[in-house]
């Protein structure tokens, strides 16, 4: 962005100090021109320069004021393959940077070029060296009175640490290495101080999955346990809790990590090989991270993205296209409220919205906007200065349409990106974070607000690094901290940018991380499938809110620069859907036999799922139904409702207009008159019963029934006149008479004159004749004897 040439609005410094350090240039000039005059040896002074590495690991105080003592601590490293001997360290001051411009330029030097280094402060602010041995590290520490620095005017000077020797190959002395970095120097308060305001993001990948048990808390399920790792004690998401809770910052946080840590509170479980899950174990870890989190936000401003974070670029480049993908993400900034409130008693602001590295076009502000956010974090990297402003204005612009772009401030908030484990690294990125801040300030005299939007998701190293040079802002002349909407709500600047750059001007390099198309076009199938679940389940909310969740989660901007992960992440959530769905369906048939022109065939509908289903309709179709009907037509409907764990049997009336093998087609429809499942196929074979057949079986029946009438007589027969003999007075009580009448075959067989019973030929299956057989004896007194 433009610049003013000169800071304008410099406080005067002291007259001594300025004596001093123009003394002390003027002395310099003679020394300067008489080495312009030696002879040129680049090659010597390049090789000399990197001979030996300089690493600034400490600076303390970062920004020091009158009466300061500034220690200065790290360590040089002989990268050479000769002994550097007679070596010393330096601390030398240059002068000071006008602009920020010139402060990103300082931060590019490499080796000892003159006129750069600023001169020695010598004396016994030295540290010296016999000899550096080749490969071998050495530890300095320096520690300076401030007033010897001779800084003059408030404002930010070049710092540098050089090591100068003399090596066997070069015996004279010369500097061999040396770090640069920024001494922020306003030792009186400011005038004048710029408002800002410090994101600070707690943001984190994906890590619940749409399963969850079948118990009735529905067990929630996780990739794995990283999240563990994260809030453990020395992780990074606690780190961020940790260090946060004493800087004065606004907290933006996503909803998903926060519902994510409550889950781990209880029972849960984490995905293993295949299909397996084991429990999770880290509850208590869970439980006291989200108290120290919940103690760190109080009275601090809270941002809540949309649930999961989602990737507005990825969305307004490649989603707006695919139906439902603004309804997803409509839907995860409506879940926000009902999500961190509960969890961290406090009432989020919800109508920011911050593409990935503030990085915007029309197309990604109207999608930001489309869920109701007004206000759109974006970064001066993208929505760059074009009115040849002199100064950096206010973050607050309006774009257009009532919605506020936030301009974040891309020199302070991409300072801590890379590799800051190491010591020197971290004091680097402080420094330069520092020295952009106060020449910020300086620039003019008008107050202005200022937002700091570092990457998402910082390392350790990168948060610590971030937290220390915010500690040092805070506890700093030129600054004030401020909330964002604040920030948001200040008067912006007249002459400041609010035209939103074009599509074709979106960083190429963000584009090739976005989500694509396809992935939008999985999110809507897994969609419609869900939708075509919900409407036969009794309690579609135990399976629409986490998959609607993970579908959420599948949008999120944290799958950037992991697209294999994200692929399998959606595939995940499709096949356990796909599984759901399959539970509930029918059985499999064999052909089926059909003996006759009417029958019945069964088809078994079965449910697998915990719980109920109903709105279905099991409809059963021949394809022949001029050979086969079906409850007298082609098909037949009937309502089916399954309780989980159960299967139902639904039987349909079928009618045979001809023997054979004919197809019938079972198959689940939705009530809206949707396929559900898979049909299930199977042949009924039909046989016909002939008449002849049919009056061979009732020959038969009419037989039996005879033989049993028969049979029921000759014993009725048999008992009577048992009882006859039995009787004291021999009557014969089977005889004509009022208490026994004979039946009609015994008539029958009188009045034909077939004679007695005892003369009848004797049948297989008659009794045993009831009188013993006739003797020519005479009989005695009193027998009787049957004729």
């Amino acid at each position: 962005m433009a610049e003013a040439a000169d800071f304008q609005g410099m406080s005067p410094s002291p007259a001594r100090r300025w004596l001093r350090r123009t003394g002390a240039l003027l002395a310099g000039a003679p020394l300067l021109a008489g080495l312009c005059q030696l002879p040129a040896t680049p090659a010597a002074a390049a090789s000399g320069s990197s001979t030996v590495s300089v690493a600034v690991d400490s600076l303390t105080p970062s920004v020091p004021t009158d009466g300061d003592t500034l220690t200065v601590s790290g360590t040089v490293t002989n990268n050479g393959k000769q002994t550097v001997t007679d070596a010393h360290v330096d601390l030398r001051v240059g002068l000071p940077l006008t602009t920020r411009s010139a402060i990103d330029s300082a931060a590019k030097l490499t080796g000892s070029q003159q006129g750069a280094n600023g001169a020695p402060v010598g004396g016994k602010y030295v540290e010296e060296f016999a000899k550096l041995t080749p490969g071998v590290s050495e530890r300095f520490s320096i520690a300076i009175p401030v007033d010897e620095l001779d800084l003059g005017a408030d404002g930010v000077y070049q710092f540098a640490v050089s090591l100068s020797g003399e090596t066997s190959a070069q015996p004279w002395e010369q500097v061999l290495g040396i770090q640069r970095t920024f001494l922020p120097w306003q030792p009186d308060e400011a005038d004048t101080r710029t408002r800002t305001t410090v994101l600070w993001p707690l943001i984190s990948t994906v890590h619940m999955t749409a399963q969850t048990g079948s118990d009735e808390s529905q067990t929630p399920v996780f990739r794995d346990d990283d999240l563990a790792k994260e809030i453990a004690p020395g992780g990074r998401l606690e780190q961020l809790v940790s260090l946060g809770r004493g800087l004065d910052v606004t907290w933006v946080v996503d909803p998903d990590l926060l519902a994510s840590a409550d889950a781990m509170t209880r029972s849960y479980q984490v995905q293993g090989e295949g299909t397996a899950t084991t429990a999770g174990t880290h509850q208590a870890i869970a439980k006291r991270w989200l108290a120290d989190l919940q103690e760190a936000v109080q009275d601090k401003e809270v941002v809540a993205l949309p649930f999961s974070d989602p990737d507005l670029a990825s969305l307004a480049h490649n989603g707006t296209g695919v139906t439902g993908s603004l309804s997803h993400f409509k839907e995860a900034t409506d879940v926000v409220d009902n999500t961190v409130g509960p969890i961290l008693h406090v009432k989020p602001v919800t109508d920011f919205a911050w593409p990935v590295n503030g990085a915007v076009d029309p197309s990604i502000v109207k999608v930001a906007t489309s869920a109701g956010a007004d206000k759109v974090i974006a970064r001066s990297d993208s929505l760059q200065e074009t009115g040849g402003l002199p100064y950096t204005p206010s973050a607050a612009r309006p774009i257009g349409g009532g919605t506020t772009a936030v301009v974040a401030d891309s020199r302070m908030s991409t300072v801590f990106q890379g590799n800051l484990t190491k010591a020197s690294s971290t004091t680097l990125a402080v420094q330069r974070f520092l020295a952009q801040s106060l020449s910020l300030n300086l620039q003019t005299g008008k107050q202005r607000s200022i937002v700091v939007a570092p990457q998402r998701m910082p390392t350790v190293s990168q948060a610590q690094a971030l937290a220390e040079a915010v500690t040092a802002l805070q506890g700093g002349t030129w600054s004030q901290s401020q909330e964002l909407t604040a920030t948001a709500a200040a008067k912006p600047d007249a002459g400041a940018t609010t035209k939103v750059p074009s599509a074709s001007a979106y960083p190429s390099s963000l584009r090739k991380q976005e989500l694509s198309k396809p992935a939008f076009q999985q999110i809507a199938a897994t969609q419609g499938k869900l939708d075509h679940f919900e409407v036969i389940l009794s309690d579609g909310s135990r399976v629409v809110t986490p998959f609607g969740r993970a579908m959420n989660r599948e949008m999120s901007a944290s799958w950037r620069g992991r697209g294999t992960e994200a692929t399998d992440y959606r595939d995940g959530v499709e096949s356990h859907l796909n599984s759901l769905t399959g539970r509930v369906g029918l059985i499999q048939k064999s052909e089926t036999k059909l003996s006759g022109r009417s029958a019945t065939i069964p088809v078994t509908v079965q449910n697998n799922l915990v719980q109920g289903v109903d709105h279905l309709v099991l409809r059963l179709t021949s394809l022949s139904p001029k050979r086969l009907e079906i409850g007298g037509k082609e098909y037949d409907e009937q309502q089916v409702e399954v309780s989980g764990g159960h299967s139902q049997t639904v039987k349909f009336t079928t009618t045979a207009i001809a023997n054979g093998k004919e197809t019938v087609v079972a198959q689940l429809y939705t009530e809206d008159g949707q396929k559900y499942g898979t049909a299930v196929t199977f042949d009924v074979r039909v046989t016909d019963v002939t008449a002849t057949v049919m009056l061979v079986i009732g020959g038969g029946f009419l037989l039996l029934v005879l033989a049993g009438f028969r049979m029921y007589t000759q014993r009725r027969r048999a008992a009577a006149r048992k009882a006859a003999e039995d009787s004291p007075d021999g009557t014969d009580e089977s005889a004509d008479g009022p208490e026994n009448p004979r039946g009609p075959e015994e008539r029958l067989e009188e009045e034909s004159g077939t004679g007695s019973r005892a003369d009848a030929p004797e049948q297989p299956s008659d009794p045993t004749p009831d009188t013993a057989a006739e003797s020519a004896d005479p009989s005695g007194t009193g027998e009787r004897v049957d004729r």
